[in-house]
């Protein structure tokens, strides 16, 4: 089925001849003396290049620290309330600094964004393990954390405006990318940490040197930003409005609504996983390193689901039967932990592992309910910012029913009534409509559209 939702208007070059074949849709324009196909094919290379090596980069500096947080408490003097903020700053940074993505994008362009998003995650990975104070290391942390916020927010709009045909494909790539870097820096900072001597600032360190590689890519594709003769590819579409008013007008949207409230529950229920499904485990009367090892099967289920996803999802007009499919296996995955924790471990462990895939689903859901480049940049940033700030509270309540309660009863019953409206949220975000159509009719287009 052709992808109607992702086509964008054919401007024709100027000079062209008549007759001439059209470029590509999306494709940038040749450079003076080199053929087209030529240029097109290295620069296209060079950004899936850059995607994968930033995606890779987007998770170890929140994920390398949770195994280690013990020990940085520890030699910094960190309170508990102090690593209860630290483990709520990614989703509180992700809201705060992408909603400034959309402003740096129109300014500098979206490739020198993210360029410089990468070059603030190194700084922050180095200066990290430096610092001998609390509050020094809060900083570095959320230096590093505004680096992946724009990252977050610019990634789909960089897929849509290179691949305009090859949404899905692309942004499975690109999250599968995501989901490796997340896995692999859970399940191995703690044996690197104790091949390097032991310590924590060796151990958080030496994701620096990733993600300096990961930088390299990148201030190439950020020259080509367009100007005279030469339009480029990474340059920031006129349609990217710069008005107070037209940056709002998203807001009328419910299907921008309906996106972003999905995109923040599957993001709190990823944060629970992530911050409390060890402990669960742990006790249920699992050993500490098995637990780890269930976080690590949980967080890499989505290497190849992330693959397979995005270009499922983009041949079909609507995403919500799989919304609800992976929303079941989420269910299931609770009722298994409420039951018998521990006996189905590695089962629970998959089927939440499964359900998490939700996110790659989102991200391309948002190159699919936007039909220009300007609202892509405009549905990215709402969606992704608004739906961090929703999930800020949800792992801190877990761990207050926690405490409260002495047990798991209660909080799994919590991740699993939140699963209800997040299949809600996914059938209307998932309907074959953009938020355009909403904007400028104030309605929802007739379905066949």
């Amino acid at each position: 089925m052709a992808d109607h939702n992702l086509a964008t208007p054919d401007i024709a070059a100027p000079g062209r001849q008549q007759g001439a074949p059209e470029p590509e849709r999306g494709a940038p324009e040749p450079e003076r003396g080199v053929s087209q196909p030529a240029t097109a094919r290295w620069r296209r290379r060079l950004v899936v290049l850059g995607l994968v090596l930033a995606a890779v980069n987007l998770r170890p500096a929140v994920t390398s620290l949770g195994p280690l947080l013990e020990e940085v408490r520890a030699d910094l003097g960190m309170s508990g309330t102090v690593a209860g903020l630290l483990t709520s700053m990614p989703a509180a940074c992700f809201a705060l600094f992408g909603i400034a993505a959309p402003r740096l994008a129109r300014r500098w362009g979206p490739g020198a964004v993210v360029c410089a998003g990468l070059a603030a995650i190194t700084a922050g990975l180095a200066i990290r393990p430096l610092v001998g104070g609390t509050a020094a290391f809060l900083a570095a942390s959320a230096l590093t954390l505004a680096g992946i916020a724009v990252g977050n927010v610019l990634m789909p709009v960089i897929v849509k405006h290179w691949f305009p045909d090859r949404v899905g494909p692309m942004t499975g790539v690109y999250s599968m990318a995501l989901s490796l870097g997340t896995a692999v820096a859970a399940a191995v900072t703690v044996p690197m940490t104790d091949a390097l001597g032991g310590g924590w600032r060796a151990g958080l360190g030496v994701w620096a040197a990733l993600a300096a590689v990961a930088v390299l890519p990148w201030p190439m594709l950020a020259r080509h930003r367009g100007g005279d003769g030469d339009r480029g590819r990474d340059r920031m579409p006129a349609a990217v409005p710069s008005s107070k008013a037209a940056r709002t007008r998203i807001t009328k949207s419910r299907t921008a609504w309906a996106l972003a409230v999905f995109f923040g529950l599957q993001a709190t229920a990823a944060y629970i996983t992530m911050g409390w499904m060890p402990q669960v485990f742990r006790d249920a009367g699992v050993s500490a390193s098995t637990a780890g090892l269930l976080l690590a099967v949980t967080m890499v289920m989505g290497v190849p689901l992330s693959f397979v996803l995005p270009p499922l999802a983009a041949r079909l007009r609507s995403q919500g039967p799989l919304v609800a499919v992976l929303g079941s296996f989420g269910l299931a995955g609770y009722a298994g932990l409420w039951l018998a924790p521990a006996q189905g471990a590695w089962v629970w462990a998959v089927l939440l592992g499964v359900s998490n895939c939700s996110f790659p689903l989102a991200l391309t859901m948002i190159g699919m309910r936007a039909r220009t480049h300007g609202g892509v940049v405009r549905l990215s940033a709402f969606a992704q910012s608004t739906g961090y700030l929703l999930s800020i509270p949800g792992p801190l309540l877990v761990g207050a029913l926690y405490q409260h309660s002495g047990g798991w009863d209660l909080p799994i019953a919590l991740m699993a009534g939140l699963m209800v409206p997040q299949i809600a949220a996914g059938l209307l975000a998932g309907r074959d409509r953009t938020v355009e159509d909403e904007i400028d009719t104030g309605a929802a287009p007739t379905a066949g559209r």
